[in-house]
């Protein structure tokens, strides 16, 4: 098993042995669960074999890496007991991640994740191989709630029993309080945006910090900082580094849902359009389209939502090319980037760890169609 006690605070920030390393915390707390879901028996078991499977097949790890991270740039130490406890803090943040994509894909209809069927299809295919009665949907999606309820539950416990000392639990908790309860809202807005309720690209950058950036980048900064009692004025730092990498992330991620490659993203060409996601993209050509060409606006509202074939996912594209919302997209993605790293280069965190924060902000939001 992969031990997170390195000689150097560089190999410690190294993304791989970081991964690795949260990987082992993450199959620990698993295997610490395993008599009492056995004691429940009957298909708790299985289904708690699919959601650690789920949790641990795949994932970049960036919310522990951040939180980790942030620890370092604080001060804190990159090996023995109290960084180990830390580190399974950190790994926290994962199980919080796998609740919020599990419930995700119920709400969006997803088939697939990472490339692989997402839990409530998994479930549902259990269902209807087995020949039990009543909708084999309807009991994937029943089932896939539960995990993602579970999934919850246990980031709790881990951070609980992560072994952080009373202090730096009474300091984290506030900072773990707000994360759930954003994230949750960001959600709901979403799924308010999707009803139409407001087209704008205000009400999409709203979905954006709230459903992604805060729980993906800042909060996690937000803990990892509290954790090591970082000062106000860092916290500051990287909580305004935080929201706009992890807006500039979603950006990215908006335009990936209608331009990237299933091969790199796990998921369907064009996979946003379908599911109806009111993206600041979206909003952006909307925008330009109303004002300018009611025509396109019209063709816009009408896809969205709706299947597609592979040619009217390609018509999409380039209506959404030609109204400049790509590259308006762009434009901001290039903005926050600049803006976060200037808070960063502003702040009193540790110079490896603030290389470390550019170079992951790089690949948060440098990623290619």
């Amino acid at each position: 098993m992969f031990s997170p006690v390195v000689d150097t605070p560089t190999a410690a920030l190294g993304p791989e042995a970081l991964r690795a390393a949260v990987d082992a915390k993450l199959a620990e707390f698993f295997a610490t669960r395993r008599e009492v879901v056995d004691t429940v028996g009957g298909g708790y078991p299985a289904a708690v074999a699919d959601l650690e499977a789920f949790v641990l097949r795949g994932g970049k790890r960036m919310r522990p890496a951040f939180a980790w991270t942030a620890w370092l740039g604080a001060g804190g130490e990159p090996t023995g007991s109290r960084s180990d406890a830390v580190l399974r803090a950190c790994s926290a943040l994962e199980l919080i991640q796998a609740c919020a994509l599990i419930h995700d894909d119920i709400i969006d209809s997803s088939s697939t994740r990472r490339g692989f069927p997402t839990v409530h299809v998994g479930f549902a295919r259990r269902h209807r191989d087995a020949g039990w009665s009543g909708s084999s949907d309807h009991f994937g999606e029943s089932a896939a709630i539960l995990v993602g309820d579970l999934a919850l539950c246990w980031a709790d416990d881990l951070l609980r029993e992560s072994g952080i000392d009373d202090d730096a639990a009474r300091r984290a908790q506030p900072v773990w309080s707000a994360m759930r309860t954003e994230v949750l809202g960001g959600q709901l807005l979403d799924i308010e945006a999707e009803a139409g309720t407001d087209e704008g690209v205000a009400a999409a950058m709203r979905v954006n910090r709230f459903k992604t950036a805060a729980y993906t980048v800042e909060r996690p900064l937000h803990l990892g900082a509290v954790l090591a009692d970082a000062d106000e004025d860092l916290i500051a730092a990287y909580r305004s580094f935080g929201a706009d990498i992890g807006i500039a992330f979603q950006l990215r991620d908006d335009l990936l849902g209608v331009f990237g490659d299933p091969e790199v993203t796990g998921k369907p060409s064009g996979d946003d359009i379908t599911e109806g996601k009111r993206t600041v993209l979206i909003a952006s050509a909307l925008r330009q389209a109303d004002e300018n060409r009611p025509d396109l606006a019209a063709t816009i509202r009408a896809s969205l939502g709706t299947e597609l074939d592979a040619d009217a996912v390609a018509d999409m594209r380039s209506i959404l090319v030609e109204l400049g919302a790509v590259d308006a997209v762009e434009r901001q993605i290039d903005e926050l980037g600049a803006r976060a790293v200037a808070a960063l280069d502003s702040s009193s965190i540790e110079p490896i760890a603030a290389a470390h924060l550019r170079a992951m902000a790089t690949a948060a939001i440098k990623r290619q169609y």
